[in-house]
């Protein structure tokens, strides 16, 4: 159990349909415990995660993102993960030099059987950005809603 005032970071999982949404099924079907500041968002392949979902997310607020996909050469959409692969790797590259921090986007790919995978995944990514700590968009949008932006 966590203390009443630890702070939990916000964190997005965008997983495919075919492997990483059915690992996480799985793994809630086996009672298998993350944590529950991880909102799963359900995509039919991570190539359809476009920059602009993932940068969207991060200005709304978001402290990390995991995007979750089939295992590299088992894609349902055949380079679907490929694509995505090379999208996050990117927008890593832009939140490192905006000062966001790039840890703060992880990708990984699973087949619909890992279940102790994604979870193991989920949990690594809410220490990494534990340590990281809130993210720094989080504060800008908080001015910006009180009206001091």
């Amino acid at each position: 159990m966590s203390q009443p005032n630890e702070w939990e970071p916000e964190i997005i999982a965008f997983c495919c349909n075919y492997c990483a949404y059915a690992a996480a099924d799985l793994a809630g079907s086996k009672r298998m415990q993350y944590s529950a500041s991880v909102r799963i968002i359900h995509a039919p392949c991570t190539g359809k995660i476009e920059m602009e979902h993932i940068l969207e997310a991060f200005v709304k607020g978001v402290d990390g993102i995991l995007v979750a996909g089939c295992l590299e050469g088992g894609c349902h959409f055949l380079e679907g993960n490929l694509r995505a692969r090379k999208r996050t790797d990117r927008i890593r590259e832009m939140l490192e030099e905006i000062g966001v921090g790039g840890a703060r986007l992880k990708m990984v790919n699973l087949s619909a059987a890992m279940a102790p995978t994604f979870v193991e995944s989920v949990q690594e990514m809410v220490k990494t950005v534990k340590a990281l700590g809130p993210s720094p968009l989080k504060e800008t949008k908080q001015l910006e809603s009180a009206g001091k932006i």
